[in-house]
């Protein structure tokens, strides 16, 4: 597939051809719903607790006697009938991670970023120069040039960019290795380097 190259002034300054198998490939929604729900099940940190009747301090005595008060018999002042007793059945620290298979993820990024590519909505630039970390700079560089929002940039290492980008809203850098289904999902439009875009294609070309 044959994509125009874009400086970051958003004008053509080349061309670049690019993997049919990673960003002209089949849609799979079920298999991109999958991995972004594993994706976001793994971020659940799964530490919510209570205590049961075992845990709670206190309850040596029993509450009252076992006869002749017409209230139902008790054995603690923790348990769970009581007031400041412990909890039947509360959550208890677990992990919500679930194990995806890699070739699943990268069949979901393929669809996720086939999907961009065919609503027109993934560009590929030869790189964003920063001469420094400016955020007004490369706010106005995004609203003037592009006039783009929820945008998503991918590149390799720069700290310039990175930095620049931090503080606005609605605006991500991503380096090559941690590009995700779901972020690809979450932005409207996708902006990947030409040297980002080679890694891309390599990582996540089809097994033989």
């Amino acid at each position: 597939m044959q994509f125009d190259v874009l400086n970051q002034e958003k004008k053509k300054v080349g061309s670049v051809e690019l993997s049919d198998a990673v960003f002209s490939a089949t849609v799979n929604i079920p298999l991109v719903h999958q991995v972004i729900k594993a994706q976001l099940a793994g971020r659940r940190q799964g530490t919510a607790k209570t205590k049961t009747k075992s845990e709670v301090r206190g309850g040596g005595r029993k509450p009252f006697k076992q006869k002749g008060t017409g209230n139902a018999r008790q054995g603690s002042t923790r348990s769970p009938l009581q007031v400041g007793g412990g909890q039947n059945f509360g959550p208890q620290p677990r992990d919500y991670s679930q194990a995806t298979p890699k070739e699943m993820i990268r069949g979901a990024l393929r669809s996720a970023l086939s999907d961009r590519v065919k609503a027109s909505r993934l560009f590929v630039v030869d790189g964003f120069e920063m001469k420094a970390a400016k955020t007004k700079v490369f706010n106005e560089l995004l609203a003037k040039k592009w006039d783009l929002t929820k945008v998503l940039i991918v590149d390799d290492s720069n700290k310039n960019l990175e930095l620049s980008a931090r503080n606005i809203p609605n605006v991500k850098v991503l380096r090559t290795e941690g590009l995700n289904v779901y972020d690809i999902v979450r932005y409207d439009w996708v902006i990947v380097t030409q040297r980002a875009a080679k890694a891309i294609e390599a990582r996540l070309a089809p097994q033989a």
